[in-house]
Formats: structure tokens, sequence, C-alpha cells
């Protein structure tokens, strides 16, 4: 009963901070000594160390005037600092924008311009972050972490002798992700500091967490989904955050189980790269320990998901969702394999259409554009671009460009994206639905089908693939994988030719970035999307 009360006490107290972002210093109470961080270099920081830190920089960004509502803009690899950087933000009601530390100069300045950030903190090995912020003279202050950077103070040394304990008048940050489009400029994804922090916060308890509890960061701490399911997943939680810097299947299998992970946060690549290891490489590694695998950012293989689900156990749970929010849908396994493909059901609150390019409602079956009911006070804009946020919306729903469709039983399934759409003949093709079978054939590391140029019918369909180890590209392979797709696929969507690739271009997101693959076969010619 006392332990009852206890865990009722602390899930009040850990509410109330989540409401000015406070979280970190709970956990710095609780677990003062317990590790937040797990650098990939080793270095290991406690919730107390992570806390005082964060309460330094909050005071170090007043003393350089910056106020609630500004920006800072973060271009750091996984490290330590990630982590107590955002928890200041969090704090001091600033606006953090992660950014792509893998981007030109250029592109950097640019999200930094763009964001308005008034403070930068950025990584030594990072070669661009330095010129990109000589093209800011708006930046206020800049950190160093990691090494120097001509021009930044050096991170530790800005901090050093301030005071570390809890700052008496917090207030709630946000953050601004930025999409990572087709076409253009990439855009901020911006919504007022609020309500979706304590929504989070209820969320860890389904998940499964408890003061036994480690989770695994294994890609970039920047994108969207491992900043959510992994670092703030580990913050609010107060367990463990591992990070691994840059991806090894085998170092991943190996941190999992030395480190007894029990929640993480993967794409379907990182399963495909996993699944392909020697057998004797991963009876090496037990896994029974792990409680929680969540997956999303791009469709998964169904071939793909039920080997990892007969490896790691019924502990998948997959989402759709984007940065602009939405009401987001999320299957379990179990629910899974009775629904093999889907992405969930159609939630419960918040609405989903199917729309037609007139913008009519299309009957279950029939795949159209997935629009998401904005929540109540509007949900999201791109940041500075009214156009761009008008443009993607009919009445009070948004897309984010997917296609799919409901089936009898309200579950949803994803089949491309409208930017992907190859319209062949005036019929439209959504190739992520060839590619799901293309993979199933067992040379097919990945593939990316796309539409190439057709005289006569506009555009055809061809399947660029990636083969597994072992396999050697050649005309009968060819030929024995278009075969494969004639007796699982309908004509029209059957590949007319097929080219073999060593490697596909990808976001650091996992997903194949399929207007690159598409490109070099639409050179000197235009098409209409």
């Amino acid at each position: 009963m006392e332990d009852l009360q206890e865990r009722t006490s602390l899930e009040e107290t850990l509410n109330e901070a989540a409401a000015n972002g406070m979280t970190t210093a709970v956990w710095a109470k609780v677990r003062p000594d317990k590790p937040a961080v797990i650098d990939p270099n080793g270095r290991v920081k406690t919730f107390a160390e992570v806390n005082a830190a964060a309460n330094k920089l909050a005071r170090l960004f007043r003393q350089h005037g910056v106020k609630p509502g500004d920006a800072l803009a973060l271009v750091c690899s996984n490290r330590a600092e990630f982590v107590e950087v955002l928890a200041a933000t969090l704090r001091s009601g600033i606006r953090i924008t992660p950014v792509n530390w893998h981007l030109t100069a250029d592109e950097i300045a640019y999200i930094i311009k763009d964001c308005e950030a008034k403070i930068v903190v950025g990584e030594a090995r990072i070669a661009t972050v330095g010129p990109a912020t000589e093209q800011c003279p708006d930046v206020v202050l800049k950190l160093a972490v990691g090494g120097d950077i001509p021009g930044f103070q050096n991170y530790d040394a800005a901090i050093a002798d301030l005071d570390g304990s809890d700052i008496p008048d917090p207030v709630l940050g946000n953050q601004m992700m930025y999409t990572s489009g087709t076409t253009g400029r990439p855009k901020g994804v911006f919504r007022p500091a609020g309500g979706a922090v304590q929504q989070q916060q209820s969320m860890y308890a389904l998940r499964g967490y408890d003061e036994n509890s480690v989770q695994l960061c294994a890609g970039p701490a920047y994108h969207a989904a491992p900043l959510a399911f992994d670092v703030r997943a580990a913050m609010g939680a107060g367990v463990p955050l591992v990070f691994i810097d840059k991806w090894d299947s085998e170092l991943v299998l190996r941190t999992i189980t030395e480190q007894k992970v029990t929640h993480l946060h993967l794409v379907p690549i990182m399963f495909q790269r996993l699944l392909s290891l020697p057998d004797e490489v991963k009876a090496r590694y037990p896994v029974g320990h792990v409680k929680y695998i969540v997956h999303g950012a791009a469709p998964c293989p169904p071939e793909v998901k039920y080997a990892m689900i007969e490896w790691f156990g019924p502990v998948l749970s997959e989402y759709y969702a984007g940065s602009e929010g939405g009401a987001g849908f999320t299957i379990n396994s179990e629910e899974w394999l009775k629904k093999p493909g889907s992405v969930g059901k159609r939630p419960a609150v918040l609405q989903v259409r199917i729309l037609d390019e007139e913008g009519n409602d299309l009957p279950q079956g029939v795949p159209g554009g997935i629009y998401h009911q904005l929540p109540p006070g509007g949900g999201f804009t791109y940041y500075k671009d009214e156009a761009k946020t008008q443009a993607n919306r009919v009445g009070d729903f948004f897309t984010m460009g997917d296609v799919g469709y409901f089936d009898e039983d309200d579950y949803l399934f994803l089949t491309g994206r409208n930017a992907e759409t190859i319209i062949s003949g005036g019929v439209n093709i959504y190739p992520q639905e060839v590619d799901n079978e293309l993979i199933k054939h067992e040379a097919v590391a990945d593939s990316s089908t796309v539409g190439v140029p057709h005289d006569e019918w506009g555009e055809q369909v061809k399947a660029v693939i990636l083969l597994k180890p072992g396999y050697e590209p050649s005309e009968k392979l060819a030929e024995e994988i278009l075969q494969f797709a004639r007796e699982s696929l309908p004509s029209f969507k059957v590949p007319r030719s097929l080219d073999f690739v060593t490697d596909l271009p990808r976001s650091e997101a996992g997903k194949v970035q399929r207007n690159k693959v598409r490109a070099p076969y639409w050179e000197g010619r235009t098409r209409q999307i």
C-alpha cells in the first residue's frame, strides 16, 4: 500500500513538473546517482549531473538576454550535451531546433536563420558548424562541445562557475523540427509549448518503464522519432539513455545485450540489417530482456516484421505519425499479426479521412490521400510559410502526402506517397505496394520502385534492387525477380524493367529517398506531380 502511495505521489509530482519543463529535476532528486546518459565513448552522466548542467545553462542563457520564446539551434551528435541542452531549453521557455549535422554549411545556416536562433550549440567535430554561424549575425551566444570552434565559447568553461541548483522560475519550452521535404527548403513545424508534454508523461507507464528499464538510442537524436521515443522518453521515465553514434549492426546487438536494453526505437532498414547478421552472431547476444521496440518512419515489409517478432517476441509497437502531429496510429504485435501490414485502427478522438484529388471521401478499400483532423486550436503551422500551411489542408484536415486506405474493420494500410505515385496510362500505381512484394524474394535486400519516362504511357514501372550479400547481378536473376513479382501482383503493377544498385539513398530517418532514386531517369525531362 505504501509503495502504491509513493508511486502515485511520484506520478503527480512528475505531471506537475512536466508542465514547466522540470521533469529531469524530479529524477535528480529521486535517482540522483542513476546514469541518465551513457555516451558512445563510455562517458556516464547521472541525473544529478544532467540536471545541474541544465540549470547552469538556463542561467547562462538569461545572462545573454535570451528570453522565453527565443530559439536555440543544436548542431550536435548523440552525446550527453545533447540531453543537457534539451533539458535546459525545456525549463527556460526556449524553442529548440535540433539540426541535421550532415547538412552543408549553407543548409545549416539556412535553418539557424529561419528558426531565428539566438543561441547555437555546436560540436567541434562538425566542420560545417563554424562556417554556418558566420552567416548568422543575430546569434548572441555560441557554445562549442567536444573541442574548440573559432568564435565559440567552450561549453564546459562557460558553465563551470554558474549555480547548478534548480532555477526558481522555470518556463516550459518547446521544440520545432524541420521537415525533410522532397522539394524546396525544409520548413519548421511550429506549435506553441504546452499540451503534448503532459500527454507524453502519461504514456511512459503504458510502455512498461520501471526502475530497471534501459533506453537505447541507435538513430540520430536530431530526428523527430529518436528524439521523442528515445531521448525524451528516457528523460521523462527517469531511465538511463544509452547513445550509439553510428549504426553498426553487431555493435547495436551487443549493446542491447550488455547494457540490458529494454526499450528502443528502430526503423525498418535497421530491422533488415539486424536480421541479415549471421545466425552465429545473433546467437551470441540474448535479447529476451527487451520489452518494447517501437518503430515507424518508413513502411515495414510484412516479411521483415514477421522475422523480428519471431526473434524478439511480440514486443514491437508500430506508429504512424509525422512531425506535424495529427491523430496518430499505433498497433502492437498481437494486433498486427491479425492485420499484417496495417499501421493501426482508426483513432477514436481525432478523425482521419481518405480523399480523392477533388477532396471527396473515398470508400473502404480504395486508396487516396490520408487527411488528419487538426486538434482544437489549429495544431501546427509551417513556420513563416502560410502558403505551405494552407496548401496541405482541406478544411480542418491536413495531409502529410501519404496515400492509403481503411479496410472493412477500420484498419489503415499505407500504399505510398502522393509525390511517389506512378501514373502509367492514366492509372495510379503506388510503388510501396510493389516494394512490399519484391522484398519477399530471397535475393532482395531492399527495393525502391519508381516511375521512369515512357513515350506512350507517360511512365513505366521500374524496380531498383539492392541485393543481399552472396548474390550477383545478372539478367537471369533480374528475370527471376520479375517473374516472382508477376506471381503476386496485378499485371499493371509488375515492373517492366529492373536495375541493380549497390546502395539506395536514405534519409536520416531510414526512409529510402525515392525522389533521388528516380531523378537520374528523368534528367532532361519534366514530370508533373
